[in-house]
């Protein structure tokens, strides 16, 4: 019995610990705003997408990303062409991050998560929803 509560604390501060890391770890904006390079979309590494919006397609999706829940922006702006988001997951608060480019009538976006080697799917999701929002 003793073991078994032993084990329980053990494994409760090592959850609370992974937790914190995963939350308070710092972030460089400069690993996560860089330029983006691809004229294709891919799932590869990542969720890429290229889409023709017309010459003000970030100023326009721009709220939208700002209205996601738990998002925030962590470089760049409208102003600067690219700009990088930052959207935390609901209960442990992984982060993911969203780069967002405009390339002349072509709008760049480039999704991917910070821990793990799968996203589940979320960042296909957000974008796809935040593209469908930005169509008329």
């Amino acid at each position: 019995m003793k073991l078994a509560l032993l084990i329980l604390w053990v494994a409760l501060c090592a959850f609370v610990v992974a937790t914190g890391y995963i939350r308070l770890a710092p972030t460089d904006p400069d690993d996560w705003d860089v330029p983006l390079d691809f004229s294709d979309d891919s799932d590869e590494g990542g969720i890429r997408r290229v889409v023709e919006t017309g010459p003000d397609g970030l100023a326009r999706l721009d709220p939208i990303i700002r209205a996601t829940p738990r998002t925030r922006l962590l470089a760049g702006g409208v102003a600067e062409g690219r700009a990088t988001y930052v959207t935390r997951s609901a209960v442990i608060g992984f982060p993911d991050y969203t780069t967002v480019e405009q390339d002349g009538d072509v709008l760049k976006i480039f999704a991917r998560q910070r821990f793990g080697r799968s996203d589940f799917g979320v960042n296909e999701t957000r974008v796809t929803g935040w593209l469908n929002a930005l169509q008329p």
